[in-house]
């Protein structure tokens, strides 16, 4: 098997084990003696609700809001499309009928939530005394901030009307069962989509302390509003006494399909971690010097082998190109690498979309920056302009894989093989 075919397989079977049609049945709740609401939110949710539909025998009802492109079709549920990363109003409309639906229900009654990662732009519904457009603003700071995911979802719930436990407050007392996709570091089910059915533990003064970590430049009435909300339930409110959050797929089980799909071709997985965080450039760093050990000293693995890592990198935006957080970790790899022999990598988000471009990632190889040179393109440039979108596409290494339909984040995978 060429080496770039093992490194898709790998990916390919990360995203397969997470796919809802996998992972939802497992996990459905008994029915319940009243109805059955149905409310989800994320890349993955659109692609869950038709699982759900296809394992739940019973009545339906409800909406699901998933990212554009990521919907699938259903006859009982309503799905709707809105943007990621930076919400729009249909984002908005259907976060208040979602929060609408919840509304007025008994004890008798469920609610079954679909979350996946996504959720907190999809899911818009500001906070009083701020508008979508000041929404957008605050995404569209945290995200050019270099800010991690938790960091950023922390601002978010305090600024919605919907997130950091709110959702569970406004259904309660019906039962609330979250069936979760994990897209964030540690599976940490209050950061993934932000919280929505889930305890917060952080506070206003926490959102306050990032705005001012990452000097964020915020329409001035965020601030304020941010000072006159309430703050969000937190750990042993009792509208939480009856909220079961399940993880249903996780970045961790993503790694280990990867890893077995190497072992089959007999190369010996090192798994780094699932978690790992930190600026894109400055993780690719410490993944060549791993890959060089191993390629060099073979230590902590002999070639053949293969460095495989999840997580959610950053990027601090200083330039003005084009991409995302793995095709940035690929081109300081490459440059970091500078052409070692035997070594390939790939890295790309399992949602299938690397930032905000049209690919999951990309692929590297030992001639990378030869063919780029002989391209006309010039590598530390196009870093230092965060531009590696346009440095993949030009030498055709661009990982496209359109919609997964689910979203357990990134995966990276670095081979090394016999010299």
């Amino acid at each position: 098997m060429r080496p770039e075919d093992l490194l898709k397989a790998m990916f390919k079977a990360g995203v397969d084990v997470a796919l809802p049609s996998v992972c939802v049945p497992a996990h459905l709740p008994p029915k319940p003696k009243g109805r059955t609401v149905i409310i989800g939110a994320g890349k993955a949710s659109g692609a869950m609700a038709k699982a759900l539909e296809d394992a739940w025998d019973g009545p339906l009802e409800g909406l699901v809001v998933t990212r554009y492109g990521y919907r699938l079709p259903t006859d009982r549920l309503e799905v709707v499309e809105a943007a990621h990363p930076v919400p729009d109003a249909a984002g908005r409309a259907a976060a208040g009928r979602i929060f609408e639906l919840v509304q007025g229900l008994t004890e008798d009654d469920l609610v079954l939530c679909l979350i996946s990662g996504g959720g907190s732009a999809l899911l818009a519904m500001p906070a009083e005394g701020i508008t979508l457009e000041d929404k957008q603003a605050v995404n569209k700071a945290l995200l050019a901030s270099g800010a991690t995911i938790s960091e950023m979802n922390t601002v978010r719930k305090h600024l919605s009307a919907i997130k950091g436990g709110r959702l569970a407050k406004a259904a309660y007392p019906a039962r609330v069962v979250a069936l979760m996709i994990s897209d964030v570091p540690g599976d940490d089910p209050s950061i993934i989509a932000s919280g929505p059915t889930v305890p917060d533990p952080s506070t206003k003064a926490d959102a306050i302390g990032i705005i001012e970590k990452y000097d964020l430049d915020l329409p001035a009435n965020v601030r304020r509003a941010l000072d006159a909300a309430d703050e969000t339930p937190k750990p042993g409110d009792p509208c939480f006494e009856r909220v079961e959050n399940i993880m249903i797929a996780t970045p961790q089980a993503s790694l280990e399909a990867a890893a077995e799909v190497a072992r089959a071709a007999g190369v010996t997985p090192v798994i780094l971690g699932d978690s790992i965080e930190g600026e894109s450039r400055d993780v690719a760093l410490v993944h060549a010097g791993i890959a060089r050990q191993c390629a060099m000293r073979g230590q902590p693995e002999k070639p053949p082998c293969v460095l495989i890592s999840g997580g959610e990198t950053t990027i601090t935006l200083k330039g003005k190109g084009k991409g995302g957080r793995n095709t940035e970790f690929l081109l300081a790899l490459a440059i970091a690498l500078d052409g070692l022999p035997d070594i390939y990598a790939l890295a790309g988000d399992t949602d299938g979309v690397d930032g905000s471009e049209d690919n999951a990632g990309a692929l590297i190889y030992p001639d990378t920056l030869k063919r780029a040179e002989e391209a006309g393109l010039n590598p530390k440039a196009m870093l230092a302009d965060n531009d590696p979108y346009t440095f993949f596409q030009g030498i055709g290494d661009l990982l496209e894989t359109g919609p997964t339909m689910t979203n357990v984040n990134d995966l990276r995978a670095i081979l090394i093989q016999k010299s």
